[in-house]
């Protein structure tokens, strides 16, 4: 297979200077503002986003620098695959975080619950919508017992 590569968008800010202390999930950000700076020649792409009161932020976890297959998440004390968990560090360092949109000012979208550290490239935006995106789920898996924690826990610096 070809690789694949992909050309930021944007970058995305944030009053998280580095990945130590950052929430692990959008929901547990609540209130905690940031921006979407979308470069120059991505601009016309943001015609009729103010629309929409939440967007799906699709990010490139830049500092991670290496992975494994078997992680210990923030959320449990025991190793997982990686593709059971929401690590940052994996073999493609794809983030995808939904945002609360408040505001749009040329080609800066001022953002809610952000999670994101300052300085992550933007690779994609999409429009968050409940009767496409939300659904019922039977199985949490590993998480069941855990996702109760997630507006608590912070990044603890164990993915680099």
């Amino acid at each position: 297979m070809d690789r694949v590569t992909y050309e930021p968008i944007g970058i995305i800010h944030s009053s998280f200077k580095n990945a130590r202390g950052t929430p692990i999930q959008a929901a547990g950000a609540a209130g905690t503002e940031g921006t979407v700076e979308v470069f120059p020649k991505f601009a016309k792409g943001l015609e009729d986003i103010d629309g929409f009161s939440h967007i799906i932020l699709i990010y490139h976890f830049h500092l991670c620098k290496s992975f494994s297959l078997k992680v210990k998440p923030c959320l449990d004390d025991e190793l997982h695959g990686v593709f059971a968990t929401r690590a940052p560090a994996r073999p493609n360092s794809i983030g995808v975080s939904v945002v609360r949109l408040f505001r749009v000012e040329g080609r800066t979208l001022r953002i809610r619950d952000v999670d994101i550290v300052d300085g992550t490239p933007l690779l994609d935006i999409k429009p968050y919508v409940p009767q496409f995106d939300v659904r019922k789920v039977k199985k949490l898996g590993w998480l069941k017992g855990n996702v109760h924690k997630f507006a608590s826990v912070k990044d603890d610096g164990r993915f680099k």
